[in-house]
């Protein structure tokens, strides 16, 4: 009798404590669910805008976090509910409908929004260069460190462009563009424009995307593939790249002298965008930061003043979103959308 008491007691003990571990494993997956905070209106300054495969819009902020729009309710998701900082610079998703939040601020880390929970991917430092179509790029900080993450879904690796030929500056890279064929391209500050194919690299030097007027660099910020497979990197050139005439010579691209600055004055600097985009006509939208937003047809140009209150506003960025609308985010205003004249707040 005293043998099965304590072989019961046993059992007893043994099931309770198997439930104790239980619980304590599928703890995690409920108790730090990220429901954030619902909120009256955007955060001042938005540095990015981005629309999900559910048509659910994502700002990301300055200093207050990233913003869910789901066209019924703003959640405001910050720090406190998980996210790795409050700075969000980019906004990415992958064929899962995971969204990534990078930030300048956070070197080495993403956060990863599974629509439930937040989760840090913490990078390893590599040299395994190598561009796979479901590989997600992001910048690694603006630090002169010439960094950039590669995530291909289970590891996010820190790689470190190689220095361009002839130029041994420390370098930042500001942006980060994949074109119509699959080649990767990095917006420096302040040594140029590179090139990744998956095998090599390959640099653009020219003055107009090193020094800007001869005034020091502002970086290429901005990288855009037109409608002719001409790219722009935020001057008042545009390039062809392996054209006819480059196989004629020893670059593989050829520098056209194009629209020039944005006003027509060779003296501003309206050639130094922030950011561009191409709607669904193919036309050209550039966004500066104290100058408004331009549009190029091929043809003419036309710039669109920003403003709220009846003032003037500096920008950050342009997006165009799964219906082809057109973004702006800006520095102390919240977010415009274009509405096909002009460009109003964005509000509740």
């Amino acid at each position: 009798m005293k043998l099965s008491i304590l072989l019961l007691s046993g059992i007893i003990a043994l099931l309770t404590s198997c439930n104790g571990q239980t619980s304590k494993q599928q703890a995690p997956e409920t108790a730090y669910i990220a429901k954030g905070d619902t909120v009256p209106e955007l955060g001042s300054s938005i540095m990015a805008v981005y629309q999900d495969k559910k048509d659910v819009y994502w700002f990301g902020s300055w200093e207050t976090g990233v913003y869910k729009y789901d066209g019924k309710a703003l959640v405001n998701f910050t720090t406190k509910h998980g996210l790795l900082n409050n700075r969000i610079d980019e906004i990415k998703e992958d064929k899962f409908g995971n969204i990534y939040f990078a930030s300048a601020n956070a070197t080495s880390a993403i956060s990863k929004f599974n629509g439930n929970t937040f989760t840090t991917l913490t990078a390893v430092a590599s040299e395994n260069w190598s561009l796979e179509p479901t590989d997600m790029w992001f910048k690694y900080s603006y630090g002169n460190m010439g960094k950039v993450y590669r995530y291909d879904g289970i590891t996010l690796f820190v790689l470190k462009l190689p220095k361009p030929p002839h130029l041994y500056n420390p370098f930042a890279v500001y942006s980060i563009y994949k074109d119509r064929k699959e080649n990767i391209w990095f917006g420096t500050n302040p040594v140029g424009v590179c090139r990744y194919d998956g095998k090599s690299f390959e640099w653009i030097t020219e003055e107009d995307v090193t020094e800007f007027r001869n005034e020091g660099a502002n970086g290429v910020r901005s990288i855009t593939e037109d409608k002719n497979g001409d790219f722009w990197f935020n001057t008042e050139y545009r390039y062809s790249i392996y054209d006819s005439t480059t196989l004629k010579s020893d670059k593989f691209y050829t520098r056209h002298k194009s629209i020039g600055g944005l006003d027509g004055k060779m003296d501003s600097n309206l050639d130094e965008y922030l950011s561009s985009v191409i709607d669904n006509n193919d036309d050209l939208w550039f966004v500066t930061y104290l100058n408004g937003v331009w549009r190029y047809d091929g043809m003419k140009i036309t710039q669109y003043t920003v403003q709220d209150n009846s003032k003037d506003i500096s920008l950050f960025s342009i997006y165009k979103d799964n219906n082809g609308d057109l973004w702006l985010g800006t520095h102390e205003n919240g977010a415009f959308k274009f509405n096909g004249q002009t460009f109003e707040k964005f509000t509740l």
